[in-house]
C-alpha cells in the first residue's frame, strides 16, 4: 500500500491531506496543536508498520521538526521549495486555504513533481541555528552603535577619534558626557546603548568561538578555508551550512542563484530595466560572500585586479559582490569535488 500526502504548517495547527493509492481514499484534517509530541503520536497511530509512505512539506518556518518526525517514523520526507511550489500552483483561480495548499502538495507528490530542497544533516541544522544567532547578535550590536552615532550628531557632538569598539572612546562617552555637550537624556541614552553593546559582545564571543571550533574540525569547512582567499572559519561555516550539498546544482551558476547574487533582467521590445540582485537565497549567505568579497581589495588577493577594475568602473560594493559571485562558484566546485566527505559529521568531543 502506497500513501502520498502533504502538510501545510502553521503555528497553531498542521493541515494534512493524504491519498491511499491502492484504495483511492483521501483523508484530510488538522493536527492540533502543531508540536512535536502531537505529530509523533499522530504518525504512530496512522502509519505504524507501513513502508511506502511519502509526505511533502514546504520549506517554511516549522519544517524542521515535521521532517525530523517523519524521518523518525520511517516516512519519506520531501522538502518543497516554496517559490517553485507556488509557481506550480499556477494563476490564482480559487480561494487559497490551508486545505488547498496541503492538497496541492499531495498532488505534486503523487505526480512526482515536488521541487525538492536539500534537507541538511543534523550538524548542519545546528550550525545554522548558531550562525543565525550570531548574526542576530551582530545586527543588534550594530543598531545600538548607530543609535549612539545618531544621538551624538543630533546633539551637535563632534565626531570622536576612534571607533566605538575602542575602550578609550567608550570611557570618554561614559565618563565625560557634560564635557562632550550631551544633555542629561542624551547621556542616559548613550550610557544604555554602551551597556547593551557590552552585553551583546559578551553573548556573541562564545557563540563565535563555538562556530570557529566546529569550522576548524569539519573537512568541508577546512577545505573552503584552505582554498579560498579571504574565507576564515566563520565565513566558511556560513557557506558550508547554507550553500548545502553542491551536487544538487547542475552548474556553479545555480549556486550563485541559490545565494541570491544573480542579477535579474527584464527586457521587452527594446525596453530594458536596470538589473538588480534577485535576493532569493539565504540573506546570511549573501552577507558572508559579500564580506569575503571585500578581501579582493588586498594586493595579495588573486582577484585583486578584477576587484580594482570593477571598483574603478562602478564602485567598491559592486566589486565585492562580483568577487562574491566568484567565491560562490568556487565553493560549489570545492564542495562538489569532496562529495560525501563535504558533510562528514564531526565526532563529539574532538
Amino acid at each position: 500500500m502506497a500513501i502520498v500526502g502533504g502538510f501545510d504548517i502553521h503555528r497553531k495547527q498542521v493541515t494534512f491531506d493524504y491519498l491511499d493509492t491502492m484504495t483511492g481514499q483521501v483523508r484530510r484534517g488538522r493536527i492540533d496543536p502543531a508540536c512535536r509530541a502531537t505529530l509523533r503520536a499522530w504518525l504512530q497511530q496512522r502509519f505504524a508498520g507501513l513502508d511506502d509512505v511519502t509526505f511533502a512539506v514546504e520549506g517554511c518556518t516549522g519544517w524542521l521538526f515535521v521532517v525530523q518526525e517523519l524521518q523518525r517514523a520511517g516516512i519519506t520526507a520531501l522538502l518543497a521549495e516554496p517559490a517553485q511550489t507556488a509557481h506550480l500552483r499556477g494563476p490564482k483561480k480559487h480561494a487559497k486555504t490551508d486545505k488547498t495548499d496541503a492538497r496541492h502538495l499531495r498532488v505534486l507528490v503523487a505526480d512526482g513533481k515536488v521541487p525538492c530542497s536539500w534537507i541538511p544533516p543534523e550538524q548542519a541544522c545546528e550550525l545554522r541555528a548558531l550562525l543565525q544567532l550570531y548574526r542576530d547578535l551582530c545586527e543588534e550590536h550594530t543598531a545600538w552603535s548607530q543609535r549612539i552615532h545618531a544621538t551624538l550628531f543630533h546633539q551637535g557632538v563632534p565626531s570622536l577619534a576612534g571607533r566605538l569598539s575602542g575602550q578609550q572612546v567608550r570611557d570618554q562617552l561614559a565618563g565625560q558626557p557634560d564635557e562632550l555637550g550631551l544633555s542629561a537624556a542624551g547621556a542616559q541614552a548613550v550610557g544604555v546603548a554602551l551597556r547593551r553593546m557590552a552585553d551583546l559582545e559578551a553573548e556573541a564571543a562564545p557563540v563565535r568561538a563555538q562556530i570557529a571550533a566546529f569550522s576548524r574540525r569539519q573537512i568541508g569547512c577546512k577545505t573552503l578555508q584552505r582554498q579560498l582567499y579571504g574565507v576564515g572559519p566563520l565565513i566558511a561555516a556560513v557557506i558550508w551550512a547554507f550553500l548545502g550539498d553542491a551536487r544538487r546544482f547542475s552548474s556553479s551558476a545555480q549556486a550563485v542563484r541559490h545565494a541570491g547574487l544573480d542579477v535579474t533582467v527584464y527586457s521587452s521590445d527594446g525596453k530594458r530595466t536596470p538589473g538588480h540582485l534577485s535576493h532569493q537565497g539565504p540573506p546570511i549567505l549573501r552577507w558572508a560572500l559579500f564580506e569575503a568579497g571585500h578581501h579582493g581589495s588586498r594586493a595579495s588577493s588573486p582577484d585583486h585586479r578584477y576587484y580594482c577594475d570593477v571598483a574603478a568602473r562602478i564602485d567598491t560594493d559592486r566589486a565585492a559582490l562580483s568577487v562574491g559571485r566568484k567565491l560562490a562558484r568556487r565553493s560549489h566546485h570545492i564542495l562538489r569535488a569532496l562529495g560525501e566527505q563535504a558533510y562528514a559529521p564531526v565526532p563529539a568531543g574532538r
